[in-house]
């Protein structure tokens, strides 16, 4: 029989688990950009309605994004994509405000800080950049959709 050298095991094996903690530390879906541990504690607060007014925008559902344009006439639909990714089709009376824009454009576009902000892009990474520059600006009732890949509602071409 072969004698295990269990000092050795046991130092490989902690080796192995300190690089998978590591590894799975590190990963970040590739839809969502990596946060700092303030983002994350900021994100989870994201999630309560009644945490607008403190600086915080709050991710919606395309079933809760569509309810919130049809009660609401006044909520402004902000798609931040390209211009021909907005061509190509975009929800119904959106405004076009791509996000490299957003710091240098959004008091001309959006002039109103109160204003019901919902905001959208492809697949939602956009999106939340888009809304988390928003409430760096100032802005205070931002709602983050997330993608229009998501949006089973009528969409328009230009």
């Amino acid at each position: 029989m072969k004698k295990i050298n269990h000092r050795k095991v046991g130092t490989l094996g902690t080796l192995l688990l300190a690089a998978l903690l590591t590894l799975s530390a590190c990963a970040v879906p590739a839809d969502e950009p990596a946060r700092t541990a303030a983002q994350t504690a900021s994100a989870s607060v994201t999630a309560e309605p009644a945490a607008q007014s403190t600086g915080v925008y709050r991710s919606v559902t395309a079933e809760e994004a569509k309810q919130k344009i049809d009660g609401d006439p006044s909520v402004i639909v902000l798609d931040v994509r390209e211009q021909t990714e907005y061509d190509a089709g975009h929800i119904p009376n959106a405004t076009l405000l791509p996000l490299g824009q957003i710091e240098q454009r959004a008091a001309e576009v959006l002039p109103d800080k109160d204003a019901s902000i919902l905001v959208y892009c492809r697949s939602g990474r956009r999106s939340k950049a888009g809304a988390e520059t928003l409430i760096g600006l100032g802005y205070t009732n931002v709602l983050d959709m997330g993608g229009i890949s998501s949006w089973p509602y009528d969409v328009v071409t230009d």
